[in-house]
């Protein structure tokens, strides 16, 4: 029997913000690590977490603001310090679960909407593990193995188009997110050779799914159903309850997450300072 999903307040806001803000602050710290001369760096103040991956990167933001406990002008101005130091414009990503001063304490501020996201969850059990059990007799699915976090990024980047840039950015991020502390890289391959790619970071008993990407000419086939079902039995190996994902809202990401069981738990808006 599926487990019943768990109420969409601000404990689960708690969980998911705290861990999507470790999934990320791995991501940063293996930047930092990667390429020190990057700068990256974080520093969490009040459970807010204060990312900074290179100006413009989609990394460099807050996670978690209001979800711990609600931000005072002194905060705000602490975090907004960190990012204006460097070079790069504040933005903070928010649960509409957090008290609604928050939200008027970024208007008086400055900050406008500019960004949202659909954040799905799903409890773990043996139902959702076994969704995608079937889906391909033909696709096989394993973690990758060290030194092979280049050839996984390769792969991602191979499922986002023709577009050189929009390749290259995808390689490079992949080739840190695979290098990232608690973050663990899948491959789903047919006759020995690998078709997608997902991966899966574990923060308190919450599994963080990201890094879906099949190559053009092997979609349709079953590959991200089984990758999903290979995460989840893996995250439940480790003790996780709870797998969350995000996706843009209404977007085919996000219907595919509900045809795989997912339901959405809130919808986050991402803020900015100034114009």
């Amino acid at each position: 029997m599926r487990h019943s999903f768990p109420f969409a307040d601000l404990a689960l806001a708690r969980r998911i913000e705290r861990a999507e803000g470790h999934a990320n602050a791995a991501f940063v710290q293996s930047r930092a690590a990667v390429d020190p001369a990057s700068g990256a760096t974080l520093l969490d103040v009040g459970g807010t977490l204060a990312l900074f991956d290179g100006v413009g990167s989609p990394l460099t933001q807050t996670f978690g603001l209001g979800v711990a406990e609600t931000p005072t002008a002194m905060l705000m101005d602490t975090l907004e310090a960190f990012f204006l130091e460097r070079g790069a414009g504040v933005m903070h990503e928010v649960s509409p679960t957090v008290d609604p001063s928050v939200l008027a304490l970024l208007s008086s501020r400055g900050y406008h909407p500019i960004e949202l996201t659909s954040v799905l969850v799903q409890p773990i059990d043996a139902a959702s593990i076994a969704a995608g059990v079937a889906a391909s007799t033909d696709v096989m699915v394993r973690r990758a193995r060290d030194g092979e976090a280049d050839h996984w990024a390769a792969v991602a980047a191979s499922g986002w188009g023709e577009s050189p840039e929009i390749v290259e950015f995808v390689r490079a991020m992949g080739e840190v997110s695979a290098r990232a502390a608690d973050t663990y890289a899948f491959f789903a391959e047919s006759l020995g050779e690998p078709i997608a790619t997902g991966s899966l970071h574990m923060h308190d008993g919450v599994a963080v799914l990201a890094g879906a990407s099949t190559i053009p000419s092997a979609r349709r086939r079953g590959a991200q159903n089984a990758l999903l079902s290979a995460r989840l039995a893996f995250a439940r190996e480790q003790g996780c309850d709870l797998a969350v994902m995000g996706a843009l809202p209404g977007s085919a990401s996000q219907r595919n997450a509900e045809r795989n069981g997912f339901r959405l738990a809130y919808t986050r808006i991402k803020w900015a300072l100034g114009a």
